[in-house]
């Protein structure tokens, strides 16, 4: 627990520290949307080209972290659609709640991968992303926009342009060129990396909306329930069904216990979803996964 909590407690104190500033308004109120632009389009792709261009994917255990990632994703899916049905949600408010249980924070989730295990483990959780951020974003945008009619170009469109899907997908490429990171180009991308995390850690506690918390108690507490705890305990199983070793099961349900993104707010916004139930759910599971992301932890490798 010591470990685990020397480990994880610098990350939320960046979180604590992002949401301070912006209350306070410094730098200035501008700062962040440009902070997170840079951070989304050059700092943290580059973390995940570089991770991917140099990971060993000949580890015998990538096609079971695959499969678990795809079966843990589409029993939380099934799980969703199924309560759509017995509450009838519209579609605005389907889709907040399913990014609720569906979105992980991947600044956090990468950050805590590599304090926990360093490059090896942040190579793993690269490619885990490869497959995670593509099928959780084509869901979200399913789920808020199951009551109108939308193309299949309209769907894949923002995936396919999408920075971190890019990245993941080049930096595979390059590892399987065996062209490598020569010139030192490795070392330019460790740079940007370097930046990255602590930045978006820093914008994701300038993200918070504490004001956005009321009117909505109960679907805020059952949502940050589901994600904090159900979902990792089905990816808990998963993982022994299919016989993960010990550090692919770590990272994996790691990532089921993380809370949403906060960019979920955007794409809510966007596609006319229920802003104010995200906003909660994003500020609610942020400030619990400080408690229930080590208990997690320590209930697994306990």
């Amino acid at each position: 627990m010591t470990t685990l909590l020397l480990a994880l407690w610098p990350l939320f104190a960046l979180i604590v520290a992002g949401y301070f500033l912006r209350l306070r308004a410094f730098p200035s109120e501008e700062f962040w949307p440009g902070a997170e632009r840079i951070n989304y389009f050059v700092l943290f792709p580059a973390l995940l080209f570089s991770s991917l261009a140099t990971a060993p994917l000949d580890n015998p255990a990538l096609p079971q972290l695959a499969g678990a990632v795809m079966l843990g994703l589409g029993l939380a899916w099934v799980g969703l659609l199924i309560a759509k049905r017995l509450r009838g949600w519209s579609a605005g408010r389907f889709g907040a709640i399913t990014q609720g249980v569906l979105r992980f924070n991947t600044y956090l989730g990468l950050a805590a991968v590599g304090s926990l295990f360093g490059k090896e483990g942040l190579a793993l959780a690269a490619l885990m992303l490869a497959l995670m951020v593509p099928t959780v974003n084509v869901m979200s945008v399913w789920a808020l926009t199951a009551e109108r009619s939308v193309s299949v170009r309209g769907l894949l469109l923002p995936i396919a342009k999408n920075p971190l899907i890019l990245a993941c997908l080049t930096g595979a490429l390059v590892n399987l060129s065996g062209l490598g990171l020569p010139g030192g180009t490795d070392r330019l991308l460790g740079l940007l990396a370097a930046a990255s995390l602590p930045l978006g850690l820093l914008c994701v506690g300038a993200a918070l909306k504490p004001q956005e918390l009321g009117g909505e108690i109960p679907a805020l507490g059952w949502n940050c329930a589901v994600r904090l705890l159900a979902v990792p305990l089905l990816a808990y199983g998963v993982a022994v069904v299919l016989g993960l070793p010990a550090m692919e099961t770590t990272i994996l349900v790691l990532f089921f216990a993380l809370p949403t993104a906060p960019t979920a707010y955007v794409l809510t916004r966007q596609l006319g979803g229920d802003s104010h139930l995200m906003a909660g759910i994003i500020t609610l599971q942020t400030l619990l996964a400080a408690a229930s992301l080590p208990l997690v932890l320590t209930l697994l490798n306990g």
